[in-house]
């Protein structure tokens, strides 16, 4: 096997690891003594293609629970994803594009985590500031339930109040607000307070608003959600059985927030689709999420770096970062493996975001614990050139700021960041996408959540299930009886 430090594929998705080897870090020996570990791999991931199964994992109650997020790419009948299910999807957010001025989301982990990535990638971080007109009729998106926090939920609630009373008294009628709670049970305990806390208080206010509600829960079973939009006449979308929630933002949970705010939805499942059909190779040197995982765990497992600090090169991937914490945290942070025997096997994912935390985070990365992989992303293919121009020519320190191209400046950053961390030998790799897109989202989002079950099968650990989880919300639920 050949190790050449890149890996690109035909889309321009490129893995630069080359960061990762020499010395004091990984030695074409480590691949060779992996083999065993990669073989199984390759074999449990090509069983859950194949069967919708994973070995050793159940549900809660013990009944075999599916594991079908390699299916979500593909638009196919006996799918999650249908033809008729992402026309669903699509004429739903046209009917909310002409029916509402406002959509809250309620969601919290992989309920929300998903559709923030889409939301900030495709809408960014001042949507809600434009006017109608800016945002071409889309609506006003919130998001709340993410958290127990009765300040948030007073504040969000003012602000639309604010809104709906200013546009009242300019004689444009009432606000339309759109609810989405989005829970696989029904009764998750932040996305259900904020979602009765909003119902209640907007209904309650008639001269300002007229509220609808749509909800994405488990439809195989009548819980709280179902039964209520069935009393309603609500709409309802599904929770798929066989997609958890870290996994789902390629489904219902995910998609109808990319539906509502006009992302190209079947876009973002054809760059996961591309990507799942580059990591069908056994070869760990052709198949990119087999080769992320064995480094990461050889990492990990040999070297002792096993934090990774996950660190995109741009604002709007921030949530980016967000989601990935849960889905490596909750995938692979696991006590016990397959075999019943205790190995509290996980590597801690941190969160960060370049240039920003260069400033922060940087100090720690150069010169503190060697146990960290730094995970770069960078974004290429800028739609223009931002110049910064020097209005103040008398003071000599910002002379050398004339003419610079910021996102040069940013891509300089990136680079120093790294070369800094490679001359010490400190693990560091990039993901480079050649642009900010749907597909490329798709590609990078996919890529990462099957080099998680690439990386549970070498460590031998459930990567479906999480329950350290059911441990503190059993003591939760019973204290709040």
């Amino acid at each position: 096997m050949m190790f050449n430090g890149r890996l690109e594929l035909e889309s321009g998705f490129v893995f630069d690891y080359a960061n990762m080897l020499g010395r004091r870090r990984i030695q074409s020996t480590d691949f060779t003594d992996m083999q065993d570990k990669i073989t199984m791999a390759v074999a449990g991931v090509e069983q859950i293609r194949t069967t919708g199964t994973s070995a050793g994992h159940y549900s809660k109650d013990g009944t075999l629970e599916h594991v079908f997020f390699t299916r979500l790419p593909f638009i196919e009948n006996n799918n999650p994803n249908t033809q008729d299910s992402i026309a669903r999807l699509i004429d739903f957010g046209k009917e909310v594009w002409n029916s509402a001025d406002v959509v809250v989301f309620f969601g919290i982990g992989g309920s929300y985590l998903g559709s923030k990535v889409l939301f900030d990638v495709h809408a960014g971080a001042y949507w809600n500031q434009r006017t109608n007109k800016e945002r071409k009729g889309f609506p006003q998106v919130y998001f709340s339930g993410n958290n127990v926090d009765a300040c948030e939920y007073e504040e969000l609630l003012a602000e639309m109040k604010r809104q709906a009373s200013n546009k009242k008294f300019a004689h444009q009628g009432k606000t339309s607000i759109m609810l989405i709670p989005i829970s696989k049970s029904g009764t998750t305990l932040e996305t259900t307070t904020a979602f009765l806390f909003f119902y209640e208080r907007l209904k309650a206010l008639k001269e300002l608003f007229n509220v609808d509600v749509a909800v994405v829960t488990n439809l195989d079973v009548v819980g709280p959600l179902q039964t209520l939009a069935m009393e309603n006449s609500w709409r309802t979308f599904p929770v798929h059985e066989g997609v958890g929630g870290r996994f789902s933002v390629f489904s219902e949970p995910g998609l109808i927030t990319g539906a509502i705010i006009g992302l190209d939805i079947k876009t973002f499942l054809d760059g996961a689709k591309d990507m799942e059909n580059q990591c069908l190779s056994t070869e760990v040197a052709k198949n990119p999420a087999l080769l992320n995982a064995t480094l990461k765990y050889v990492s990990s497992e040999k070297y002792g770096c096993d934090l990774e600090v996950f660190m995109p090169y741009a604002m709007k991937l921030k949530s980016l970062s967000e989601w990935y914490v849960q889905l490596l945290a909750e995938s692979l942070g696991k006590r016990f493996n397959r075999q019943g025997c205790e190995v509290n096997y996980g590597r801690t994912p941190i969160a960060a975001v370049g240039t920003l935390d260069m400033h922060a985070q940087t100090q720690q990365h150069q010169d503190g614990r060697r146990n960290k992989v730094i995970q770069f992303v960078e974004i290429g293919g800028s739609t223009g050139t931002t110049l910064v121009t020097n209005p103040f020519s008398k003071i000599s320190a910002y002379r050398k700021y004339q003419g610079l191209d910021v996102n040069k400046a940013l891509r300089i950053a990136l680079a120093a960041n790294a070369q800094a961390l490679n001359e010490d030998n400190r693990f560091n790799a990039t993901y480079h996408l050649p642009q900010l897109t749907p597909y490329y989202l798709g590609q990078l989002m996919y890529f990462l959540m099957l080099s998680v079950a690439y990386e549970g099968e070498m460590a031998d650990v459930d990567a479906y299930n999480q329950p350290g989880v059911e441990t503190y919300k059993k003591i939760m639920n019973d204290m709040l009886k």
